[in-house]
């Protein structure tokens, strides 16, 4: 398999933090998709590319140590510049259905430790992650 692009590698991880609890819900795919389509750091990506992108990272989770090698290669491909928004994109898929298993709690620590997100903006990313999804209701 090639390497992936950074825009292959920020969807990775996505998909792990969505398949982490072993149930990549519908309302996970969609913001994922939502995500590829409105971010700007997916600016040039064809979103036709989504689906395979998803499975060829799929593929490789099946490997053993899988989890970590995705991790690894964002680390690798992922300019260190965009590791908060790739902590960022993650955060949204963990949140998007407003309960986090625990599966996904430590999909998202292992990445604000393999990415070197400081803790204060863990914080403002979260925060901000959960003020975007509250309702009135």
């Amino acid at each position: 398999m090639k390497k992936p692009s950074a825009h292959e590698a920020l969807i990775y991880l996505m998909v792990v933090t969505s398949a982490s609890d072993r149930d990549m819900t519908d309302i996970e795919l969609a913001r994922i998709g939502d995500v590829v389509r409105t971010w700007p750091i997916f600016e040039g990506f064809d979103p036709a590319k989504l689906v395979k992108v998803a499975q060829d990272c799929q593929k490789l989770l099946h490997e053993d140590g899988g989890m970590q090698a995705v991790i690894g290669i964002a680390r690798q491909v992922v300019p260190l510049h965009l590791h908060e928004t790739a902590y960022a994109a993650a955060f949204e898929v963990a949140a998007v259905d407003l309960e986090m298993r625990m599966e996904e709690l430590r999909v998202l620590q292992l990445l604000r430790q393999e990415l070197a997100v400081d803790p204060l903006t863990v914080a403002a990313i979260e925060r901000a992650n959960k003020a975007r999804h509250r309702s009135l209701t």
